[in-house]
């Protein structure tokens, strides 16, 4: 392995990282800071918080949080596969056909199972 190779990602890290603090240096040096008690007070949607932070929330909502997440990162696979979909031929698209009716199936059994009703 030669070390030059590795110049280009060293430049890049270095440039980034300067630019980075220069634009946070900057923005501490040139803006105003003239803080009040409104502007230093505690806010939940513009009014006061009405209860304590660390209250317990209903489980429905962490489980809509991780199906959204699953969900969403499944269908994050359907772009690059449309984009190759010329190069990877029948295989690839009967692949995905597969990958497609399984998220179908995981779907269905969760909206089976009441996993999307909020009530």
């Amino acid at each position: 392995m030669n070390p030059a190779t590795y110049f280009p990602i060293f430049l890049f890290l270095l440039v980034s990282l300067g630019l980075g603090i220069t634009l946070i240096g900057l923005g501490k040096f040139l803006s105003v800071n003239k803080p009040d008690r409104n502007k230093n007070s505690p806010y939940e949607c513009g009014f006061e918080a009405s209860q304590d932070a660390r209250m317990r929330f209903d489980v429905r909502y962490y489980l809509v949080a991780i199906l959204f997440i699953i969900f969403d990162l499944e269908t994050a696979f359907l772009f690059p596969w449309g984009v190759a979909l010329r190069d990877i031929g029948w295989p690839g698209f009967m692949a995905m056909i597969l990958f497609l009716l399984e998220f179908l199936l995981g779907f269905v059994y969760i909206w089976k199972r009441g996993g999307l009703i909020w009530e």
